[in-house]
């Protein structure tokens, strides 16, 4: 009985899943239409489609994203901690390992670009969208942070630095390293963390 509402449960799961998936990338209709919010609701931002698999289109620039924390003492002072470079963790687990994780590639640089696209230039969220996109990025923060200082802290604040990838020479090596030039760092607002992670 119990392996056969399993079963169940695993097929109905991956039948709800394909259509929903197939509701998102087909043409506009009127189902996927009505029941746009709850479509978007299970593909985003786990199961977004887009055709970057086969029209790559690789970045022209570095990002370093760093995160900071902050808590109230018991004597009322503000504790501010040391920047904390995600991005260098995400660098050091690819490049050490013949097999990395899809997240240690991919999470925190998809989850800044989304934020990107939604947010523009300006940290105020136009739309629901925006709003879920913020707390994808500041929930990966705030666990990558947990783990690094050993607990979470009630807000935390982000850092993003900027920097053009050198060009190539006409051998294939790159320029020699000089001091970053058109450097960009954007400093996002303080957030709150909730324990819900809303």
């Amino acid at each position: 009985m119990g392996l056969r509402t399993v079963v169940f449960l695993c097929l109905a799961t991956v039948l709800t899943h394909a259509v929903l998936v197939f509701l998102h990338i087909a043409p506009s209709n009127a189902v996927s239409q009505r029941y746009s919010r709850q479509i978007n609701a299970w593909v985003y931002p786990l199961f977004e489609q887009n055709w970057r698999l086969f029209a790559p289109d690789p970045d022209s620039v570095n990002r370093q994203i760093s995160a900071r924390t902050a808590r109230t003492a018991a004597d009322g002072t503000v504790q501010v901690s040391e920047w904390f470079d995600l991005t260098a963790v995400d660098k050091a687990a690819v490049e050490h390992s013949p097999f990395p994780s899809h997240t240690a590639q991919n999470e925190l640089r998809r989850a800044w670009t989304s934020y990107l696209e939604l947010h523009g230039g300006s940290d105020e969220s136009p739309s629901a969208r925006a709003v879920m996109m913020q707390k994808y990025l500041r929930n990966i923060a705030v666990a990558r942070t947990s783990d690094h200082f050993g607990k979470a802290a009630p807000f935390i604040q982000l850092r993003v630095v900027t920097v053009p990838v050198t060009a190539l020479r006409p051998d294939g090596t790159r320029t020699a390293q000089s001091p970053p030039k058109n450097l960009e760092t954007r400093l996002l607002p303080w957030w709150k963390v909730t324990s819900d992670g809303n």
